[in-house]
């Protein structure tokens, strides 16, 4: 009896466990969002997650100007795509990325690292950037929450007042 109980405490728990953890990302205060996209042959996935402005000032303030920033909240965000691909002007091969930016009043720097599965930015590695390039922001319609979206040949990263273009082909 006493390993009955036992036995069905144990499955309880890891019930519990899994689902605690399972809703962790759907209750989260900047919730996971994913953009898809298709240029040319090459498919390309970014998955983020979307911390709104809430009020706050975000660029020079929340998001520093000159700090390397996950570019967007909780882990860092990933960029994937299936084929080679030019962004920036740059050669990308096909693989998953951390995207990552360092943003800045006038330029950005928009990097994409190999180590792709990280938390943040805290343990960024610059000897690991397959790609690193300078982007100019533009001023945007008022986006509450951090969204990426793609036309064409551009990938928009729009947050608060504040839209990031990367040319991708």
């Amino acid at each position: 009896m006493k390993l009955k109980l036992l036995a069905l405490s144990i499955l309880a728990a890891f019930t519990f466990n899994s689902n605690a953890q399972h809703g962790d990302k759907q209750k989260r205060q900047s919730p996971p969002a994913t953009m898809e996209h298709k240029i040319g042959d090459a498919s390309i996935t970014i998955n983020y997650s979307q911390p709104s402005v809430k009020g706050r000032e975000i660029f020079g303030e929340l998001v520093p100007y000159g700090k390397v920033w996950r570019t967007g909240a909780n882990e860092a965000t990933t960029f994937t795509t299936d084929k080679d691909i030019t962004i920036g002007g740059q050669k990308l091969a096909a693989g998953t990325y951390a995207l990552l930016t360092i943003p800045g009043k006038d330029e950005w720097t928009v990097i994409l690292n190999t180590e792709a599965k990280q938390w943040g930015a805290y343990k960024y590695d610059e000897e690991k950037d397959a790609v690193r390039f300078t982007v100019k922001p533009v001023s945007h319609d008022m986006t509450e929450a951090m969204t990426f979206s793609a036309k064409k040949n551009t990938i928009y990263l729009d947050w608060a007042e504040t839209r990031v273009p990367m040319a991708v082909k």
